[in-house]
């Protein structure tokens, strides 16, 4: 008996389920493995052009590999992905076809059809990319309930007894060691650079086509990521090395000089299947018991994967489809010119929206606590914040930025993802960055000639927003420095980020 395989771009996982599965049902009939780029898909958004080049050269570099492993590979460059399959099927013919769970809303859909569509018995297996796929903390989820991360966080971590003694407590007497990763970058400090590999020929083949389509933002040129196993391997070895041991302290940091400063950037890898969450977490879990690395940056990069990417897909799952719709703030303005061209005086925005716009890359900080603060502060649709992020990342697919940045980004969700609104002032940006030096707008300004838009926006959200905001116990003690504020500054705040925002061009106030 024939079977095809059909493996998702985001799936190249090393031990894919469905060629397992395959292997053990053929019975030594024939095993074909169907790989599709889709012009149609590609087209969807105008994509970080560095991301192209990076799922598609891993695409081609996993053909390769199955190939070298013994496997017949139909690889297939078509307009739209159907065609791909359609054309398979009449040519191969194959009596069985195997697919894993795709990780989205939309693929998922659509394979749940395959079999009626097709003609061709269709066994869709459970998705293995995520460790919530063996094990589920609350597998039937209210839909009238808050879930929080970190119980969540807590449940994964034992389970899957990671930095957990033998009395099932965690290794160190606490679970989180936030209070000790919230430290700017001091001066000076060498930062150690990210391996970096240069391009095959492979690679250099698929730059030269995403450059010439026209297509995307961004352009690959530098292009210097993994795009195979085993570098995505010396990557997440390289992390482990060299900058694990200071990634706790600085993980909020922000700096002018560097965007990756001490983070992993193994998001894209992880994300395409190149690298597994269990393979990460464990690393670094043996880092801090071989005395490599400490407990407070250890943990904070677990809770990264376990907690935090896990809950992400969690959310994703229990919210969809309606979370492609929510706006909890009835937010309308449009997205500025400037987040695709990064022409703002702003030095913060600035700085991150170019990094975004050259390399698909800004750590987590930088996306919430900047870009999607100024989003939410400033009232702009969510969606239209979210197309931009899936635009301009590496690493951005639908399930991952959908419960980031509509849920905790701009608590477009009210509340299901995020338990508090990430809103802030200058203050934070300037504690937490070298952003504020030399730019033309005041970080101590509320009102005035020069004063800050972060200010202003932020002062303004909270009187627009004051009822809903006071009923949030983690939002308590913002609404409430609103009392220093008399009626005539009120008036000038709310006058102020309205002549702001219309000068901006985002749109007409809701």
């Amino acid at each position: 008996m024939s079977t095809t395989v059909w493996i998702l771009g985001d799936q190249l996982l090393d031990s894919h389920p469905a060629l397992l599965k395959a292997e053990e049902v053929a019975q030594g009939g024939e095993i074909r493995v169907l790989l599709v780029e889709s012009k149609q898909r590609l087209r969807r958004l105008p994509y970080q052009r560095k991301k192209l080049v990076l799922l598609f050269s891993a695409m081609r570099h996993y053909a390769a590999r199955l190939r070298d492993r013994g496997y017949t590979v139909d690889y297939r460059m078509v307009d739209r992905f159907s065609q791909g399959m359609e054309a398979h099927l009449r040519e191969h013919q194959p009596q069985r076809l195997l697919c894993m769970e795709a990780s989205e809303y939309r693929g998922r859909r659509y394979q749940r059809t395959l079999e009626s569509r097709l003609g061709v018995p269709t066994s869709v297996l459970s998705n293995t990319q995520f460790l919530v796929g063996s094990y589920d903390p609350y597998p039937d989820p209210d839909p009238d309930k808050r879930y929080v991360m970190e119980h969540f966080y807590r449940a994964m971590r034992r389970h899957f007894n990671l930095l957990m003694d033998e009395a099932g407590e965690p290794l160190g007497g606490r679970w989180n060691y936030d209070d000790m990763n919230r430290k700017p970058l001091p001066k000076g400090l060498e930062i150690p650079r990210p391996i970096q590999f240069p391009p095959d020929e492979i690679t250099r083949q698929l730059i030269d086509e995403v450059e010439s389509s026209g297509w995307g933002v961004g352009n690959a040129a530098g292009f210097q990521l993994a795009v195979t196993h085993e570098q995505a391997r010396q990557a997440l070895e390289d992390f482990i090395a060299h900058r694990l041991v200071d990634f706790g302290p600085y993980e909020d940091a922000m700096s002018r000089s560097d965007s990756l400063l001490y983070h992993s950037g193994l998001s894209p890898y992880l994300n395409l299947g190149l690298l597994e969450p269990a393979e990460l977490a464990t690393a670094a879990a043996s880092a801090y018991l071989s005395g490599a690395a400490p407990i407070n940056s250890v943990e904070g990069f677990i809770r990264q994967v376990i907690g935090w990417r896990e809950y992400i897909y969690w959310q994703y799952w229990r919210q969809m489809p309606a979370m492609q719709d929510v706006n909890f703030w009835d937010a309308r303005r449009s997205l500025p010119e400037f987040f695709w061209d990064a022409r703002t005086p702003m030095n913060c925005m600035q700085a991150v929206i170019q990094r975004a716009l050259d390399d698909g890359y800004t750590h987590h900080i930088e996306r919430l606590m900047v870009l999607s603060n100024f989003c939410l502060l400033a009232g702009i649709e969510p969606q239209q914040v979210n197309d931009w992020f899936l635009s301009c990342y590496v690493d951005a697919y639908e399930w991952v930025m959908l419960p980031n940045v509509l849920g905790m980004g701009l608590y477009a969700d009210g509340g299901q993802t995020g338990t508090k609104p990430y809103i802030a002032s200058a203050n934070y940006i300037n504690k937490m960055s070298d952003y504020c030096q030399d730019c033309e707008y005041d970080r101590r300004k509320r009102t005035g000639p020069g004063a800050c838009p972060f200010n202003l926006l932020y002062w303004n959200f909270l009187i627009e927003h004051e009822s809903v905001l006071r009923a949030s116990p983690r939002m308590g003690p913002n609404v409430l420095s609103l009392r220093h504020i008399d009626d005539e500054e009120r008036t000038r705040i709310v006058r102020q980020a309205r002549d702001y925002l219309q000068e901006l061009g985002s749109g007409p106030d809701p």
